[in-house]
């Protein structure tokens, strides 16, 4: 074992495109074995990064920090909070899976239920490969979304949610920020799926591109869009927002048709996703050119 080892972020991203390209896990088990995936996004987070802070305020003060679980689950490993990364990635949906479930009106498209199932069971694979992976190496890593006591709260605020979030994860690792339906929009828009694992490493954190959870939204920046409205055939999204009830129960009645049309286990949705302006991109102009010019926002003013 290479104890202690220095591990780079380009390290863990050629170790996430190297799975991605080589893994078996890597299918939508269809008749031609069309791989589930074929990019990813990487991004970085300090775990004494204030922001995870924040959302015990604003989530609930059930929603771990990284510190609260890393040292639940590694006791013999114990860590600051300054010692801790989280490494967070995206998996943007594949073009050919996007366009089938473009087409679809109620229920997922076959190849999109595939990836519900079948792409989330590589990402599960894919979770556990880069945290053993740095273990190997010296550093202690744990998957949040694995561990024995994660589980979904009942929410006040948000009718629930759960004690880790990947999508608030990767907005704290500047992977992406908030639209309408609650999706996280991303450079390569809000198609996708996310992961993340949290590990005692020192990588420089991914600058947060944007100054406000909701920049990547069109909807929220400009005032403008809200084509996911339209998209969702339970009506659960409003200006209002996502009422997660609704798109809860629409997804498990998704059940029955997947199987009875397609002919396996699987479920899925997804239509929010897709026929949108951020299904592939960050459809705001100004923020889109910012990102790719790798400028900053202007730090918040201190306090009085």
């Amino acid at each position: 074992m290479e104890n202690n080892a220095h591990i780079s972020g380009d390290w863990i991203r050629d170790l996430i495109w190297d799975f991605i390209s080589t893994s078996p896990h890597n299918t939508m088990r269809n008749e031609n074995e069309e791989p589930a995936w074929d990019d990813a996004l990487v991004g970085f987070a300090s775990g004494a990064d204030t922001i995870w802070q924040l959302y015990k305020e604003y989530v609930g003060a059930f929603h771990w920090t990284p510190w609260e679980v890393f040292n639940q689950h590694c006791p013999g490993e114990s860590a600051g909070a300054e010692e801790l990364t989280v490494v967070s990635w995206i998996l943007p949906q594949r073009e050919a899976v996007r366009k089938a479930n473009r087409r679809t009106k109620k229920y997922p498209s076959e190849e999109w239920a595939r990836i519900r199932v079948y792409g989330e069971e590589f990402n599960v694979a894919l979770r556990r490969h880069v945290a053993n992976s740095l273990a190997e190496r010296g550093h202690a890593a744990i998957v949040p979304m694995l561990v024995s006591n994660w589980t979904i709260v009942n929410s006040a605020r948000f009718s629930y949610a759960s004690s880790w979030s990947e999508r608030h994860a990767a907005h704290a690792a500047g992977l992406g920020t908030f639209g309408l339906c609650d999706g996280l929009i991303t450079a390569k828009g809000k198609a996708m799926r996310v992961g993340s694992i949290v590990a005692k490493i020192s990588i420089q954190p991914t600058p947060r591109p944007y100054a406000d959870h909701r920049t990547y939204s069109l909807f929220f920046a400009e005032g403008t869009c809200g084509k996911c409205i339209d998209r969702c055939p339970v009506r659960a999204i409003t200006e209002a927002g996502h009422d997660k009830e609704k798109c809860r129960q629409h997804l498990a009645h998704t059940r029955k048709y997947v199987e009875k049309t397609y002919n396996f286990e699987g479920y899925g949705c997804g239509l929010c996703q897709v026929g949108v302006p951020c299904e592939a991109t960050i459809p705001v102009k100004a923020a889109r050119e910012a990102l790719e010019r790798g400028e900053l926002p202007p730090p918040p003013p201190p306090l009085a």
